[in-house]
């Protein structure tokens, strides 16, 4: 892709506008980069849970298995005595 034909959105493009708008747009960027940042955080601290979270299921489902092991090893000793 040649970058003659790259055309910037018209969000970021640098317009020939009054002065007023240039800031408005500034402040308008700002904002957006602001929320942009803190989606990511929010990102980040889902993605830390979600990891969290997925280590507490592998440690339960290890404990389950390990309680049916010890179950069936229980029921048949009580089939045994009978």
């Amino acid at each position: 892709m040649a970058l003659d034909s790259f055309e910037e959105s018209s969000a970021w493009a640098i317009s020939k506008t009054e002065s007023g708008d240039i800031v408005k747009d500034a402040i308008r960027k700002e904002h957006v980069l602001k929320d942009i940042v803190a989606a990511q955080s929010d990102l980040r601290a889902l993605v830390t849970r979600v990891h969290s979270v997925q280590t507490d299921v592998e440690k339960l489902t290890s404990e389950n298995a390990t309680l049916q092991t010890y179950i069936d090893n229980l029921t048949m000793q009580m089939a045994r005595r009978k």
